[in-house]
Formats: C-alpha cells, structure tokens, sequence
C-alpha cells in the first residue's frame, strides 16, 4: 500500500480564529499534517500551544475557520446530522476526564449498547448483544456482570477509563484520538490503559493520535511526533529522530524539562 493509499486523515493549512478584530486570537495557524492507517501520533505541547483545539476540529466539534480536513483521502463534509454521524463511526475519542464523559442518567449497559447499536447491530438478538459488552468489558479486565445496571459515576477513575477503552472496542473506529488519557490515574493504571491501547492498536490496525504535554509518553509509544507551539507546528518527524535529536528550540526546551534519560537512551537497550 502506498502513502498515499495509506492516508486516513489529513489536512493543508488548517486554520482556527476565535473572535474578531483586536479581539482575535488565533489558536491554530496554518497547520498540515498527514496520519496514516494504523500509525501511533503524539502532538505534543505545552497548556496554550493549540493541541486541544487542534483535536476538537479533527473530531468535527468545532469548526475548522481556513483549511481543508481529508477523510480517507476525500474532503471531509460534515455539515448534515447524518454526515456527521458517519464521520463519528470513523473517528472516536478518549478523554482526560473520564468523569465528564459520560451521561449521568445512562447505565453502563446503555453505554455499551448504544455503540452496538451505532455499529449497526441493533437488529441482534440480546444474546449476541452480551456476549459482545462482556466481550468488550473483558478486553479492558472487566467483569460485565459487576457493571451491569450501574451508573459510570459508581465506578472508579480507572474503572471510567477502562469503559472509554470498551466503547472504542466495539465501534471499533478507523482513528482514536486520546487527549491525555492517563493524566488522571496512578503510574500502574497509566501503563495497563496504554497497553490496552496498544493492543487494540495491533488487532484492528487503528490509527493512534495521542494529545499531550508528555514528551516521554510521545517517545514511549509514538511513530510519529508533531510539536505544538502558539498553533503551530514547529517541528515534526519520527519519534526517536524528534525527540533524540531534536532540531527546533522549544522541543529542546520541553525535553530539558524532562529527565535526562530521554536525551541519554541507547535505542538498542530499548
């Protein structure tokens, strides 16, 4: 498959401007990029560099001011509910704040089904329908028969966290864009919840795209590494190439930051 071929997300001077006049501020300036099926990407920057707003456009959730987003090589257009709808069965996310994430008057059982559902899987007969949230629950190590009948807020952080991983399990995205989705829980969860990601990565060839401020989390599971500053990209390539031999000065000032050991690491220990 060429690269070409292989492009499932892309776009060419991506542009968004909030307010008007004096009052205007640009958040992301001119940006391109180009995402690959069944790659792992980290936009990596600082509080204020543009990433967040950057992810939101990706998603469809705010509009994109100049530019133009490539879905699977052809422009995006998701003007309609319906257009819309079809875009989210490809494109997925996972947030910081698993809390948030949720409607508080649905049960997890609603949760699960709701994306069988989405999947086109409304007309299965309940039994085909269990088996697959206790399918999904179980890919995360939960245990469905304990959820069910409960509401998110009754389970814990990492538990929260887990049930984002089994959504995305059944829908089964082309693209999952992760916004800091460990920054909430303990290092042990941190790396189980990464490792899940990893793995559904590896079964279903999805396509990563994590948005952080962790330059270790960018070098630890990325391919490919863009870094962020004012809404721009100011420097991007291969995680190893980006972040061991970075050219621009703020990725220099992000990872000096960070211990030394990033700088210092022999890839062939690794």
């Amino acid at each position: 498959m060429s690269d070409i071929e292989s492009l499932c997300l892309s776009g060419k001077g991506i542009t968004k401007i909030f307010g008007i006049g004096d009052n205007k501020t640009i958040a992301v300036d001119h940006v391109d990029f180009e995402f690959h099926e069944g790659e792992i990407i980290s936009i990596v920057g600082e509080s204020g560099s543009g990433k967040t707003t950057f992810a939101k456009m990706l998603l469809g959730l705010i509009s994109v001011t100049e530019g133009e987003i490539l879905f699977q090589g052809k422009p995006r257009d998701i003007k309609s509910h319906k257009n819309r709808k079809e875009y989210w069965k490809g494109i997925q996310a996972i947030f910081q704040d698993p809390f948030s994430s949720f409607n508080v008057f649905n049960k997890v059982d609603s949760v699960l089904l709701d994306c069988i559902n989405m999947r086109g899987g409304r007309k299965l007969p309940k039994e085909k329908k269990f088996e697959m949230m206790t399918e999904a629950c179980s890919f995360v190590n939960l245990k469905f028969e304990e959820l069910t009948n409960k509401y998110p807020f009754e389970l814990s952080g990492g538990q929260m966290q887990r049930l984002m991983i089994a959504r995305i399990f059944l829908l089964k995205p082309k693209i999952l864009l992760a916004d800091e989705p460990t920054s909430m829980i303990d290092a042990c969860s941190r790396a189980t919840i990464l490792d899940m990601l990893l793995k559904l990565r590896e079964e279903t060839n999805m396509t990563i795209i994590f948005i952080t401020h962790d330059i270790g989390l960018a070098y630890y599971v990325s391919d490919t590494v863009y870094i962020m500053e004012h809404g721009r990209f100011v420097e991007l390539g291969e995680a190893n190439e980006v972040i061991l031999r970075p050219k621009a000065d703020y990725t220099k000032r992000l990872i000096s930051d960070v211990p030394k050991i990033y700088e210092e690491w022999d890839l062939n220990t690794i």
